[in-house]
Parts: C-alpha cells; sequence; structure tokens
C-alpha cells in the first residue's frame, strides 16, 4: 500500500512537471497556426505564417548564418574535446598536468554565460586594436565564442565513455605489435564514437540556441536565429515568430531524439 501511494506521488509530480514545463511551448505552437495576427484570439486554422518563413529574406540568411556558425563550433569542439578527453584518460600524464585541464574545463560549468560574452568580446577588441584581427568582428568570432562554450560539455562525454572502457583491448592490440595510431583508429575510435557523435550534436544545440553570447561576439552580417527572434520579439509578438521558434524546436527535437537512438543502440551492442 506504501509503495503504490509513492509510485502515484511520484507519478503526479512527474506529470505537473511535464505540463509546467511543455504546456507553453504546445500553446506557442498552435497559435503559430493561428490565422490571425493578433495573439489575443483565435479566428481559424491556417499554415501562411509558415509559408511567410520561407520568403522571409531576413529569417533564411539567420538561419543560414546560424546552420554554419553550429556545424563549424561543433566539429572545431569535438575535435578538441576529443584531444582533451585522451589527454586526461592517459596514464602518461602525470597527474598535476591533468589537474590543471580539468579545472579549467570544469570552470566553464561554473562561469555565467554574460561573462563569457564579456570576456570575448573585449579580447577580440584587444586583438583587433593590437594586431588587427578580428577586425569588426563576424561569424568566425562567434564560432571561436561558441567552440568555448561548447569544449567542456564534449570533453566531459568523451572521457566518460573513454573511462568506462576496458583497457584490457588495447593492452593486447599493443602485445599483438599494433602502433599507437594503430589502435585509436581501430579500436578506440570505434568505440568512443557514440559518444563523439552525441558531443557533436550537444555543441549543436548550444549553439544554435545560444544568444548571450552571440551577442557580444556578433558583428553586422552574422545575426543568428535566436538574435533574430530576441530582436523581433521586442516590437510585439506575432505568429510568425511562433512559427520560427516551432520550427527551431523541432529541428532540435529530432536532434536529441537522434542522440537517445545513438545511445540505446549503443548500449544494446555493448550487451550482445
Amino acid at each position: 500500500m506504501k509503495k503504490l501511494t509513492e509510485n502515484k506521488i511520484f507519478f503526479v509530480t512527474t506529470l505537473i512537471g511535464i505540463i509546467f514545463l511543455y504546456f507553453p511551448i504546445m500553446i506557442m505552437i498552435a497559435y503559430s497556426f493561428n490565422a490571425s495576427k493578433l495573439m489575443t484570439s483565435w479566428s481559424g486554422f491556417s499554415i501562411k505564417w509558415y509559408q511567410e518563413l520561407l520568403h522571409d529574406k531576413e529569417i533564411i540568411h539567420a538561419l543560414l548564418t546560424s546552420l554554419k556558425i553550429s556545424i563549424f563550433a561543433a566539429t572545431v569542439s569535438s575535435i578538441l574535446g576529443l584531444i582533451i578527453a585522451l589527454f586526461l584518460s592517459s596514464n602518461k600524464n602525470s597527474n598535476w598536468k591533468k589537474r590543471i585541464v580539468e579545472g579549467v574545463i570544469n570552470i566553464q560549468f561554473t562561469v555565467p554565460e554574460v561573462i563569457i560574452g564579456l570576456s570575448l568580446l573585449l579580447l577580440f577588441v584587444s586583438l583587433e586594436r593590437t594586431t588587427g584581427l578580428f577586425g569588426g568582428r563576424n561569424w568566425f568570432t562567434v564560432v571561436i565564442a561558441h567552440t568555448t562554450l561548447a569544449i567542456s560539455y564534449v570533453t566531459i562525454l568523451i572521457k566518460a565513455k573513454i573511462d568506462n572502457l576496458n583497457t584490457s583491448v588495447f593492452e593486447a592490440a599493443s602485445d599483438l605489435g599494433a602502433k599507437p595510431f594503430c589502435v585509436f583508429r581501430k579500436i578506440t575510435l570505434p568505440l568512443i564514437r557514440p559518444a563523439l557523435i552525441n558531443g557533436w550534436l550537444l555543441a549543436f544545440i548550444l549553439s544554435m540556441d545560444d544568444l548571450v553570447i552571440a551577442s557580444f561576439t556578433s558583428g553586422p552580417g552574422s545575426t543568428t536565429l535566436p538574435m533574430l527572434i530576441h530582436s523581433r520579439i521586442r516590437l510585439g509578438l506575432s505568429p510568425e515568430i511562433n512559427a520560427l521558434a516551432s520550427v527551431l524546436i523541432i529541428i532540435i527535437m529530432f536532434i536529441g531524439i537522434f542522440s537517445n537512438f545513438i545511445t540505446i543502440k549503443n548500449k544494446n551492442n555493448n550487451r550482445k
């Protein structure tokens, strides 16, 4: 009886949490199909706001800019995160070096995004004045900023996977004459591929969703999609913005589903 009561409480609490999190999103998606431009009344079902998105050059340009930045940032973050994770998991490196690197990586989780954005802005301005680099700031400076944001998350994901690997496999390969690069390419990389893919997807989502850091580090012509949504919302809510936000949510949702699919598939393969 007590266990049944606890299960009911857990179910009700979970249901309330889900409603609290997702009900506003569902309302926003529903109003993106509202035929009226007014947000206070429902005047019928329509997809015209989604059709207008396809003809809005500013939105298309911001979307392409966000995709370009996110792909580059996710790729660089994955490469650097893999290198750092291999360094932290290696037994050949001294503990004090690992502690320094781990400290730098962990600091990332405690520093607010506004501080990261402001510090990077000051860095870019200083480099522009002293060396002429990053003049005017563009999409490349946002890539650097988003790489800085995502690299810690990618490193933690990959390192957790490497730490759970059976080291006897690598020792056996080395005893059989395989060189370190061959062991990495044929054994390590296939085993950690799911974590590497999930890390890339996480970095991609972080970059696509970021508003604060991009606002500090972007320049003219490098407006990202979240920045455009924020600027238009300040002028008032509209069904077109709801449609744009709904498309963005659906994209991120499919990325999350794909990431979960990779994780589940990897667990099933490990059980076999």
